[in-house]
């Protein structure tokens, strides 16, 4: 089955256990059709010219967001350039066709998120071969770098075996600039001294160098003065982050970067805020925020490279594992705050070694990573929002029946009455200030809940420290990595006996995920330990059941804690793992008997 957008509602999400979509035509089991000639690959009018990176290019794609929609393109032929984020955009219907998909390798690009891989792809460099054509002049582009909003679009409106035939427009992205916050009101609005805001920088100040993910970005400082007349500009590097959708995300994280109280394994709070003036009302909008950049890299990829060179010691593997603990715990009593985004692309290396954590927005991981309480409250939500009427990239009905949305929705307002006014609420604060965050999950639940839910997500990481992996499941369907873990949790192979229970008690309550069932082979969605490809059939089928089950389970759950409640019996710590404090006292005295 191919990986594409319907295969999120139809497979991965927990929509599939009610979903109203037939599997797709043409599936391998279907006897191959007669291509007519003018359709015909043999026929030169239907190939495409080239596949490889053109020749003295003047763009650049550093990367992908994954399911082949969204590509960072930079302009390398315009001189130093501020990072305005102009994205190229592939809108989902125009990769409809099984034979583009499969020529472009929009399959693979579903996965595909880091700039090496990305750079490989088909349609990378299609999309770079028709950019080549488009905006050639110097001066035109530094006019759209000037004149547009931050964050505005490059659409491919259709894609095309033909260059000459795909159009491409701009589209301005006036509704964002009205959701930025001015900086002569952003004190007020994350309710902090504006003593203690950091200096102001004009993003046109800024020069960027590369784009690593959706929200961050390597940048340097052209020279030049900040608000209160400090100079600043050199070669140092500095990590910009900035979002181009759910911009609130990035004011939270910004206010709680600015409220954390410092530890070592923390990034540091922001030195400077980054401003661009808007083109309607004059507004001087904050944008972003910048952090230094370290340049260890990211403890996702770093694990598995040294395991496989042989250069994962115990002593690195305790000291990273001491250190993400202290700092979990640090958040939570220092900085009196939840964090749900525990997973290993959340932490990165230092220059001295030192593990550093990072991404205070406070968005939450994806279920094979959380906690399976957060699961339970996250699948009622998803499908408390998911109604007849959604479309998906065929134009087609792809959401669950009204009564069933309704039915999960009711549920839902039990555990938080107005959560529908936060998940749609796109301003910062939330709710006038009513919550400081917007992830309705972990919001439902008290500190004691918390607490053991960041255990879980602990323990996880945990277990791809000590087992050097750089996730706890390999050909997950959302997300690929350059080195795919060779071994699954929770099974062990390097991890001492003592630290294996240990890591079994932080995760108590998992439940098997649906990579248990349901696997990538290559760019398609197969049944675990087939050979070859599984029918749509066969793979929807599979997914419905494993669903059905779990969605079960999540309101088994759900009105177990809400009665016990009512009791006056609900123990938190339902699962009964150990406390943050429990496991840094673990792992520091195994740190001192291993030594």
């Amino acid at each position: 089955m191919d990986l594409n957008s319907a295969s999120i509602h139809d497979v991965i999400h927990p929509t599939a256990a009610f979903s109203q979509n037939s599997p797709p035509a043409n599936h391998p089991t279907d006897p191959p059709e007669e291509v007519p000639w003018s359709e015909s690959q043999l026929n030169p009018k239907n190939r495409v010219n080239s596949l490889d990176p053109p020749q003295n290019p003047r763009w650049r794609i550093d990367g992908s967001t994954g399911l082949g929609t969204q590509f960072y393109a930079l302009p390398l032929n315009a001189g130093p350039l501020p990072p305005m984020r102009f994205d190229v955009f592939i809108p989902e219907e125009a990769g409809l066709s099984p034979r583009l998909r499969e020529i472009l390798s929009l399959n693979a690009a579903f996965h595909t998120k880091d700039a090496d891989r990305v750079r490989r792809l088909g349609i990378t460099n299609h999309i770079l071969r028709r950019l080549q054509t488009w905006m050639a002049g110097e001066g035109e582009l530094k006019s759209l770098y000037e004149n547009l909003p931050f964050g505005s679009r490059i659409i491919l409106e259709n894609l095309d075996l033909d260059l000459s035939k795909m159009r491409i427009t701009v589209a301005p992205t006036y509704y964002l600039e009205k959701q930025l916050l001015a900086l002569a009101k952003l004190d007020k609005a994350l309710g902090v001294p504006s003593e203690q805001l950091p200096q102001a920088v004009d993003i046109k100040n800024l020069v960027i160098v590369q784009q690593l993910s959706d929200s961050v970005c390597i940048v340097r400082l052209s020279p030049g003065k900040t608000d209160d007349g400090t100079a600043h500009g050199n070669d140092k590097l500095w990590i910009l982050k900035a979002l181009t959708s759910g911009v609130k995300y990035m004011y939270v994280e910004l206010r709680n970067l600015l409220l954390m109280k410092p530890h070592p394994n923390v990034i540091s709070r922001p030195d400077y805020l980054v401003t661009k003036i808007c083109s309607f009302g004059g507004k001087r909008a904050v944008v972003g925020f910048m952090l230094p950049y370290h340049s260890g890299g990211g403890l996702r990829d770093m694990l598995p490279l040294l395991r496989i060179n042989g250069r994962l010691t115990m002593d690195m593997r305790l000291k990273w594992a001491i250190q993400l603990t202290s700092a979990v715990l640090h958040v939570r009593e220092e900085g009196r705050m939840f964090y749900p985004d525990l997973r290993l692309d959340n932490i990165i290396l230092s220059e001295t070694g030192d593990l550093i954590m990072v991404d205070f927005e406070q968005r939450g991981v994806w279920c094979e990573f959380a906690a399976p309480e957060i699961n339970a409250i996250d699948f009622i939500r998803i499908l408390a929002t998911r109604s007849v009427g959604d479309s998906g990239n065929n134009g087609n009905e792809t959401g669950i029946p009204e009564d069933t949305r309704k039915y999960y929705a009711s549920i839902l307002s039990k555990l938080m009455p107005d959560w529908e006014k936060l998940q749609s609420c796109e301003e910062y604060p939330p709710l006038d200030g009513a919550y400081q965050s917007y992830i309705i999950p972990w919001l439902c639940l008290d500190e004691r809940e918390q607490e053991a839910a960041e255990v879980f997500m602990l323990g996880r990481v945990l277990w791809c420290i000590f087992e050097g992996q750089s996730a706890p499941h390999h050909v997950t369907p959302w997300q690929s990595y350059l080195r795919e873990p060779d071994i699954e949790f929770p099974a062990y192979r390097y991890t001492p006996v003592v630290l294996r229970d240990l890591i079994d008690r932080c995760t108590r309550g998992r439940r098997p995920g649906l990579s248990s069932l349901i696997v990538r082979q290559k760019s398609k969605l197969v049944l675990r330990g087939t050979v070859g490809e599984s029918s749509p059939e066969e793979v929807m089928k599979a997914a419905r059941e494993y669903w059905r089950a779990e969605v079960e389970e999540a309101e088994r759950f759900v009105w177990l804690r809400e009665e016990r409640k009512r009791q006056g019996a609900w123990d938190g710590n339902h699962f009964g793992r150990p406390r943050l404090r429990e496991v840094l006292r673990e792992l520091q005295a195994f740190r001192d008997a291993y030594s």
